[in-house]
């Protein structure tokens, strides 16, 4: 795949690289490197879209102790908060505990948009641990083993608890709240940016990886 029409040398492409896997701004990497704003916005748009295509081959199952949520992500609005909430792009997520997570936009969250990419990502006969959310009620009587926390009386009890895919959420949130507001047309990149950190640990080997999906 790799980077194509870079004005860039090597060097400087790799420079740029290693800002970007530091989660520095496009614009704060380009005044340390002296270059225009927009080249270093431009590069940082080609390496998300390597992300994202990439990403969407990884074409593997879910398999052992699953967690699965939802949140909602977008500019800040009075009203209603959490589940239902205006303005905001629904997401749904799964990650197996020890492993990956995987994303998907959704135009909601009601049973029948969930069950299909459950039944397409997770394998019969997994453990799936979710919160009480009614669109999940469908899974007691699938193949799936069902377990629900009661988010209302406790967040955990002992193995039955949701931990992990919140915390993906609240890093997710966390590397998208310093761009003050994402249009939503570009909002899957970022969403897949946060997808590869998460599922890819460290920054060494963030960067070994990039580099090897950019030919650098």
């Amino acid at each position: 795949m790799g980077l194509k029409y870079c004005r860039l040398s090597d060097k400087r492409q790799r420079k740029l690289l290693e800002y970007f896997v530091l989660e520095v701004t496009a614009r704060a990497a380009a005044d340390l490197m002296e270059i225009q704003a927009n080249t270093a916005a431009l590069f940082y748009r080609k390496v998300r879209i390597i992300i994202a295509k990439k990403l969407e081959t990884e074409a593997f199952e879910f398999t052992g102790e699953i967690e699965l949520d939802e949140s909602y992500f977008g500019g800040i609005r009075k009203g209603k908060r959490g589940r239902g909430a205006a303005g905001k792009v629904p997401v749904f997520g799964i990650l197996k505990r020890g492993g990956k997570v995987y994303t998907q936009i959704i135009d909601n969250t009601k049973t029948d948009t969930l069950m299909p990419i459950i039944r397409q990502k997770i394998k019969p006969d997994s453990v799936v641990y979710t919160d009480s959310f009614r669109s999940y009620n469908a899974l007691d009587v699938s193949e799936f083993k069902h377990y629900r926390i009661n988010h209302s009386e406790l967040f955990a009890d002992k193995k039955n608890h949701i931990n992990g895919i919140e915390n993906f959420w609240n890093q997710a949130k966390r590397v998208l709240r310093k761009y003050n507001g994402i249009p939503v047309k570009h909002f899957y990149l970022f969403l897949k940016e946060c997808e590869f950190r998460f599922n890819y640990g460290s920054h060494k080997k963030q960067f070994i990886t990039l580099k090897k999906w950019a030919n650098l």
